[in-house]
């Protein structure tokens, strides 16, 4: 394993903080080469040059502990020359999630560069992708900056004078965001989307599969959420500025911990009851719920309801294709104590039976597609093993008190 960096925040080649640092710097480079990745990978060579060859880490992107952009060779040949003055944007990514989190965290200098600007400059993180914006990507930074240009290096690119502010946002320590990238977004996103929609929402993965982080049993818990007086919400439905006004409606949200909650952190208050069910272990999950602490003032009632993982294959392993099922009776105990449904309801968790439909449902062959996860075996006894002694613990001291007041 790689050795942590030490945390000096102003060095630009140890992680950003988000007390600040570096990562609420902005360098101003002239004649800079931006070098575009040359192949699909978790780490990348690529990134942002000084006119003389040298490199500058502040353009790095990071996550949590080390950074994904690495310092690329200076190109034997420059095939493209990019006018005026331009903002460094970063990595865009097609990921939705990975988008908000990473692709937008250095527009908070838009509000400290100082005069006019061109746009934002990214480079792709696939480059097979090429110079393609998707739709999203374009709205989100119309809500940010109207009409603001936006431009994807897919060569190795002469920038006239671009500005590389510091990395305000990401994964890692510095899910919260600093202080000036919190400001930025609370005071130019989205202020024209105006809140429509009902008071009590659940924000559902349910319509996008299993395969794609699913929940088995997230379709019964929308009709036990319903029965409370949720709508069901799947955002992937509807465009970007209806999703917003969506969540600034909600007076209650309940969400499966994913992508939709780092968008709703972006416009979230302090007066929203957020609660978030976790559908996998801890880790990822973590940072969100940090995120939408920092951003929205106040934390989320995180609910770990997780019954099982169930996992594809002979081997048992817990990878991408795997996939949670949820206790509907925890989340019922945990909803009901954060005041978000009736105090006399009794959900209870899947029968045998109702799970074994549930696979069907789903096409799936419960006895050979997937098999129950050890390790969430193994937690199961762990768990029940304590219920036992803390009900016998329970039962010994009744038999006790009742012993001492007889004498």
């Amino acid at each position: 394993m790689a050795e942590t960096p030490d945390l000096d925040p102003d060095d630009p080649n140890s992680q950003p903080l988000p007390e600040g640092g570096w990562s609420e710097t902005i360098t101003r480079l002239a004649e800079a080469v931006v070098v575009p990745p040359e192949a699909s990978g978790f780490t990348q060579a690529a990134g942002v040059l000084y006119f003389d060859g040298s490199y500058c880490p502040e353009a790095a992107l990071w996550r949590r502990y080390r950074p994904l952009t690495t310092r690329p060779e200076v190109p034997k040949e420059i095939g493209q020359t990019l006018p005026g003055r331009w903002v460094w944007g970063g990595v865009l990514w097609a990921h939705f999630g990975h988008f908000l989190v990473e692709s937008t965290s250095r527009l908070w200098a838009l509000d400290h560069v100082g005069g006019p600007i061109d746009g934002v400059l990214f480079i792709p993180k696939r480059p097979k992708v090429g110079d393609q914006i998707r739709g999203y990507q374009r709205d989100f930074i119309d809500l940010m900056r109207p009409g603001l240009p936006i431009h994807v290096a897919t060569e190795p690119t002469r920038v006239e004078e671009l500005i590389v502010p510091g990395q305000g946002f990401g994964l890692g320590t510095i899910t919260q965001g600093t202080k000036r990238f919190r400001d930025a977004i609370h005071n130019n996103f989205a202020k024209s989307v105006e809140p429509d929609g009902p008071s009590k929402l659940y924000i559902s993965r349910s319509a996008l599969g299993l395969g794609k982080g699913g929940l088995l049993g997230e379709e019964r818990l929308e009709d036990l959420l319903r029965a409370e007086g949720y709508d069901i919400f799947h955002p992937e439905k509807f465009s970007l500025e209806t999703q917003l006004s969506r969540y600034k409606a909600a007076s209650h949200v309940v969400a499966a911990d994913g992508s939709a909650l780092h968008l709703y952190a972006m416009v979230g208050r302090p007066d929203q009851d957020v609660a978030m069910i976790l559908r996998r272990k801890a880790g990822p999950n973590n940072l969100l719920a940090k995120n939408v602490a920092h951003f929205c003032r106040s934390k989320p009632l995180v609910i770990d309801a997780l019954y099982t993982e169930w996992v594809r294959g002979k081997s048992g392993k817990s990878n991408r294709l795997s996939f949670g099922e949820l206790d509907h009776a925890v989340i019922g105990r945990g909803l009901v104590a954060g005041g978000f449904v009736r105090r006399d309801i009794d959900w209870q968790r899947a029968t045998d039976a109702e799970r074994a439909q549930m696979f069907k449902d789903k096409g799936l062959d419960q006895a050979g597609d997937f098999v129950e996860s050890a390790d969430y075996q193994k937690r199961r006894r762990r768990k029940m093993r304590q219920e036992r002694r803390a009900r016998r613990a329970q039962r010994e001291e009744v038999d006790q008190s009742s012993e001492i007041s007889v004498k």
